[in-house]
């Protein structure tokens, strides 16, 4: 699998991408955070980036399953290189909080839309029986890059402000599509030419509805996206407000929790191929809302960095588990419908999550907020042992 030229090449602009998206991670809520001093504000931002993805999800499968895909992935690779090159060049004549409430939501829309075509073509760059290994491979490299990334943007940011960290982001989004212009996909399957946009995205929901497992993830998922979504806020907030610590010691934590990502790229193929994907799902949103229950507890740093650690060694074993088992059972013709409907209609609610959970942290302390996100988080994984997800295929 991992021996094909291509495949070599997608790999390699995808972990420059994940490289600099890593950056803007840790980067764009410090920048709003020494702008305005607002855990509020940051929420704002993030939840209008959430808002933008539910937006384009409506059309992003219309497209995907329609335009030449690796035309569609470069075109928003260099969308995203020229909107987060904006953000520097006007920090270094003052900073504009404004151009972050008109750039995000815009850098979102592109990333859904590359998100979404991404899906589509990775089944065609290995084969059937290796789909999961290989998103566990491309997770692998991510996770590698978000180890490198907050650290050196927390580093950066101490050093030179965080808006020269997004110039790094910039730079690897041009990287990633000169890297996938290299690439052969195979060819875009035909579709039904007089569809609009709206019926290709009520084709994708009906698939969704008809497949009793996708069904139940779909509308699970929905309820945990609301839950845990604004959690890298509260976790950034919580070290810079309450426990008093820099920047960089915040790029350091958010660093050490991406081995969490790695891990879980590591183990998630063979842990499935043995406890099933029921067990792997479920087990790992529940580990998830446990870690998040004790994050509000954590009296130091240690112990926020391997909560946030268990945390995302959970929710990327769910993800690429479920991924994978969305790609092997959606027709190749549908997948780019199939996924725009399936991540539209589990991060509608992503928005108005941010705001609660930020805003209640705000009012009733970080404790509070995380104790009840952890709780809600676990038994709505547990409710999934009397879905279809028991017995998914």
């Amino acid at each position: 699998m991992h021996s094909g030229r291509d495949f070599r090449i997608f790999l390699t602009a995808q972990t420059l991408s994940a490289l600099g998206d890593a950056f803007s991670f840790v980067a764009i809520p410090l920048l709003v955070l020494r702008a305005t001093g607002s855990l509020v504000q940051m929420g704002a931002v993030t939840a209008l980036v959430g808002a933008s993805s539910i937006l384009t999800g409506l059309f992003a499968g219309y497209l995907a399953d329609r335009v030449d895909r690796r035309a569609l992935l470069i075109t928003c690779d260099i969308a995203r290189c020229l909107l987060y090159g904006l953000i520097p060049l006007v920090w270094l004549f003052s900073p504009q909080v404004w151009l972050l409430y008109a750039i995000m939501p815009l850098t979102g829309a592109f990333a859904m839309q590359f998100q979404v075509t991404y899906v589509t073509v990775v089944p065609g760059l290995v084969k059937e029986d290796q789909i999961t290994k290989a998103n566990g491979h491309l997770y692998s490299a991510y996770s590698v890059a978000g180890v490198a990334g907050p650290l050196l943007a927390g580093l950066v940011s101490a050093l030179v402000g965080p808006a020269m960290a997004i110039a790094v982001d910039a730079t690897s989004f041009a990287l990633s599509a000169a890297g996938i212009a290299l690439i052969k996909f195979r060819a875009t399957p035909q579709t039904p030419p007089h569809q609009t946009p709206l019926k290709d995205f009520l084709a994708g929901a009906e698939f969704l509805w008809r497949h009793p497992a996708l069904r139940a993830l779909t509308a699970l998922l929905s309820l945990l996206i609301f839950i845990t979504y604004g959690l890298t806020d509260l976790i950034i907030y919580y070290l810079k407000h309450d426990l008093g610590h820099s920047d960089r010691t915040v790029g350091y934590v958010l660093a050490a929790a991406t081995l969490g990502s790695l891990l879980a790229a590591t183990t998630v193929a063979s842990a499935r191929r043995h406890l099933g994907f029921a067990a792997c799902w479920i087990g790992s949103w529940a580990l998830c809302g446990t870690a998040i229950a004790f994050l509000g507890l954590s009296p130091g740093v240690l112990l926020v960095g391997a909560l946030a650690v268990v945390q995302l060694f959970a929710t990327g074993t769910a993800g690429i588990c479920s991924m994978s088992f969305r790609q092997e059972v959606t027709p190749d013709h549908l997948l780019g419908r199939v996924t725009a409907s399936f991540w539209t209609i589990h991060n509608t609610l992503g928005p108005l999550g941010v705001a609660a959970l930020t805003g209640a942290a705000s009012r009733y302390g970080i404790k509070t907020a995380c104790l009840t996100a952890g709780t809600l988080c676990t038994l709505t994984a547990l409710t999934a042992l009397k879905t279809p997800i028991r017995t998914p295929n």
